[in-house]
């Protein structure tokens, strides 16, 4: 009878702990959902907030190249002067980064918004008035140290909100397409102002969304990663999760340089193979293609995530992007290269996804933000080289081919680096879920970083 009676009064129980199981299950691994992820309080309101921020810093090159160029003329003093923005943004941003680990993204993201405006105003108005090169290239590098990496402090926000939920991949989906319209728009909008209203409007209009947005996004503190604190005495860099300097970075590190390439070398290929077709005007267009390829696989992916871990899946996306980038050498029309643009688009928005949900996971909270800040940079510095490495390819001997040749070798490349690596990335992954220690908490000493 004792028996029976307990088995009565338990097994209700029992059955409503299954149900409970069975219903919050698919929160964790089914289809994420970008509604559910938005609906997270606060996410909103942070991520709408960044968007016309990201416009900003996507109009902010090609509107200094036509401010500069308007005033003086000339292309190569505007390739000087966005060349120092260029190379302070991805040298000084993982730098900004750090302090904001380190004081939290508010406290150092005012005072930064506020240099910006200053920078934007002091460049404008030495191009205005035919200042000497030198002051303009500093003009340059003041405006790129100071110009925000919005989509490394969302994502690190999105990181506070959903660690370890199946929503953070419906997150970082969001920001991959965000990012992607933003630079759909961006550059479109800074040609458009700039020629229609005045040349110095492209830069003050991007210099206006990125204070603007900015200061609204440091506005909403109650989302902002917690700062952590300095390194107590005694704590070194035996302890790994603090440093960026792993085995697992640096793998995602060369993914990112490898995309970066990607995008650069597509970009002087595809216009070199338009204008050698006699079809200019159509780069943008082929161009545009792959574009929207990656934007429809983001949205697709970002709900359909499957269940295959992001360390599995990873070398298996590379893999596919390395193939899919065979079919460029094989165009030999505009209209067929738009057909082979489409296999390798619809392959970048998901590896980026899965990158970013990697380094959310590999990587320790007290230096998330320097991570995706410095993912950002490996990405720039591999549109940069590539570009003008393909350039000068795609003017010799082998032309388009060769320059279409490059994409393929870094992705073939990464590819079998994430093979190998694809167990040392799991294990960091499932490191990096395991619950913290009461020393390990924010607030308490992280190991260093660098």
């Amino acid at each position: 009878m004792r028996a029976r009676h307990w088995f009565r009064r338990t097994a209700p129980e029992v059955r409503r702990t299954a149900r409970a199981s069975h219903n919050t299950e698919p929160a964790r691994t089914g289809t994420a959902s970008y509604r559910s992820a938005l609906r997270t309080p606060g996410a909103a309101a942070f991520f709408l907030a960044a968007a016309p921020a990201r416009v900003g810093v996507a109009m902010a090159g090609l509107g200094i190249v036509w401010l500069v160029h308007a005033e003086t003329g000339s292309f190569g003093m505007a390739g000087l002067v966005t060349g120092s923005f260029a190379v302070a943004e991805t040298l000084v941003g993982p730098q900004t980064a750090r302090l904001m680990d380190r004081f939290g993204q508010p406290r150092v993201l005012v005072p930064l918004l506020c240099a910006h405006a200053g920078a934007i105003a002091a460049l404008v108005a030495l191009v205005l008035t035919g200042a000497p090169a030198v002051l303009l290239m500093a003009a340059g590098l003041a405006t790129g140290a100071t110009i925000p990496q919005f989509g490394a402090l969302s994502a690190a926000r999105w990181s506070v909100l959903l660690h370890g939920r199946a929503e953070l991949t419906s997150a970082f989906a969001l920001e991959t397409i965000s990012n992607d319209v933003a630079f759909l728009l961006g550059p479109a909008l800074a040609v458009l102002t700039a020629t229609q209203l005045h040349p110095a409007a492209g830069t003050v209009l991007a210099g206006a969304l990125v204070v603007g947005a900015g200061l609204a996004f440091a506005a909403l503190r109650s989302t902002a990663p917690p700062p952590v604190a300095a390194p107590a005495p005694g704590r070194t860099a035996a302890r790994g999760p603090g440093t960026l300097l792993t085995r697992n970075f640096a793998t995602l590190l060369a993914v990112n340089l490898a995309l970066g390439v990607f995008f650069g070398s597509m970009q002087v290929s595809v216009s070199a193979f338009a204008d050698v077709h006699h079809a200019a005007a159509a780069a943008g267009f082929l161009y545009g293609l792959m574009s929207a390829a990656s934007l429809l696989a983001g949205l697709a992916y970002g709900r359909h995530r499957g269940h295959t871990p992001p360390a599995a899946q990873l070398p298996l996306i590379l893999t596919f992007l390395a193939c899919a980038s065979l079919l460029p050498l094989f165009a030999n029309t505009p209209w067929q290269l738009g057909l082979a643009l489409l296999l390798p688009g619809a392959g970048v928005a998901p590896c980026i996804i899965v990158c970013s949900t990697l380094v959310e996971s590999v990587m320790d909270r007290s230096v998330l933000t320097q991570a995706f800040t410095w993912t950002n940079s490996a990405s720039a510095a591999g549109i940069a080289v590539s570009a003008a490495a393909v350039g000068r390819l795609v003017d010799g001997p082998g032309g388009t081919r060769a320059g279409f040749t490059v994409p393929l070798l870094a992705l073939t490349a990464t590819a079998a680096l994430t093979w190998s690596s694809r167990h040392a990335l799991a294990t960091g992954t499932t490191a990096s879920r395991q619950p913290l220690s009461e020393a390990d908490t924010p607030g308490a000493a992280p190991g260093p970083t660098i």
